[in-house]
């Protein structure tokens, strides 16, 4: 007896224009179909193939025998006191990310911080979602779909802003180690049948994972982030291990590489986490301030956001503003950035989900607990 083989449906939310072409030309179709789908799915938030009546009721037949709309699963949302909104969502081996919605002016400003892995392939020693250790890359659908639950979430006909006006990979994960998901999911996020962004509102944030900031610079010119936090090599070897592999000199110079290639306006951003006693003094500020002399970047301060058991603290507010006002006088642009939604754990380094770590490192990160506790 032989058992018959279903071919999976394919799953069309995660599809670049080209890919959505190609895949309507396998089918006979005309390419003008995928545009026609992807405003659909990205401009309307329609999954249902049926409701999609500028196609043929023969074409919305095959694409249900062929194809699918699926995003993650929202299994909460929550919404902070000043305004943020975060999802934990339900990816396909039951592992859960979260994703977070940031309102500013008034609600003009929606920036919706992105996560690209289950857990991070990284272990930064200040970042909880590292604790969580690693499971897998998430897909391109998987990416894109955190922008399409979020979007999706507000009643057009009601709300006359953006539902997202910006994007960070800032979330869960190390884009650039998800570079083959990551990349496709953007250039979603740019297009005008996807979600129509702007270059400068779509930020990927990397710890520094130096060739594939070389390989992005060939392919797209997003504005670039780097997850620096600390001015010297001694210190950033204890706080981002990646470190070790491509030392601040390396990183720095793929920065230039990048910036090099995009229009002679941008700027690279530098997050700098402060942690009492650990980087946030005088002499931290000069240094900072040398290593990026001539460097076009501003510097976002993020004041550490506590977890336990993570042997930091959060430096005072006015240790902040003295360091913010170091960086200042030497010449360099510094805001501080504002904690939000840490009532819900949606601040910066406060993601942790749900992951199925197959590195143990939670399960290491657990046992140094109880031997410390005893």
């Amino acid at each position: 007896m032989t058992l018959e083989t279903t071919t999976p449906r394919t799953n069309l939310l995660g599809l670049t224009r080209e890919e959505m072409e190609n895949f309507f030309v396998s089918l006979g179709e005309k390419k003008f179909r995928a545009a026609q789908v992807m405003k659909w799915i990205h401009h309307e938030g329609c999954d249902d193939f049926e409701s999609m009546t500028n196609l043929s009721k023969a074409l919305r037949t095959r694409l249900e025998e062929v194809a699918e709309v699926r995003g993650p699963r929202v299994v909460y949302e929550g919404a902070s006191k000043d305004g943020t909104r975060k999802w934990v969502l339900e990816v396909e081996d039951g592992s859960h990310v979260e994703t977070v919605l940031i309102p500013a002016e008034g609600g003009k400003r929606r920036t919706l911080c992105v996560s690209s892995q289950v857990g991070c392939s990284l272990d930064c020693s200040f970042c909880s979602t590292g604790k969580q250790g690693f499971q897998r890359n998430l897909t391109s659908a998987e990416v894109i779909g955190q922008v399409w639950v979020a979007s999706n979430s507000f009643d057009a006909r009601r709300d006359t802003n953006r539902p997202v006006t910006n994007v960070v990979m800032m979330g869960m994960g190390e884009p650039l180690m998800n570079y083959n998901a990551v990349v496709p999911a953007m250039k979603l996020m740019l297009d005008d049948n996807g979600y129509s962004l702007s270059k400068r509102r779509v930020t990927l944030s990397t710890s520094g994972v130096v060739p594939m900031i070389d390989k992005l610079a060939d392919e797209l010119d997003v504005s670039l982030a780097i997850s620096l936090h600390a001015a010297n090599d001694e210190l950033r070897n204890e706080l981002v291990p990646l470190n070790r592999k491509y030392n601040i000199a390396t990183l720095l110079d793929a920065c230039r590489r990048y910036l090099d290639k995009c229009d002679a306006t941008r700027m690279l951003t530098i997050e700098y986490t402060l942690m009492k006693d650990v980087n946030d003094q005088q002499h931290h500020a000069q240094e900072l301030a040398t290593l990026l002399e001539g460097l076009p970047s501003k510097i976002n301060l993020i004041p550490f956001n506590p977890f336990p058991h993570s042997g930091y603290e959060k430096p005072a507010r006015n240790q902040v503003m003295r360091f913010q006002h170091w960086l200042e006088e030497l010449g360099h642009t510094a805001p501080v950035r504002m904690t939000r939604g840490d009532d819900i754990d949606a601040a910066c380094g406060q993601l942790v989900g749900r992951v199925k770590d197959r590195t143990r490192r939670h399960e290491r990160y657990i046992q140094s607990i109880q031997i410390d506790a005893d």
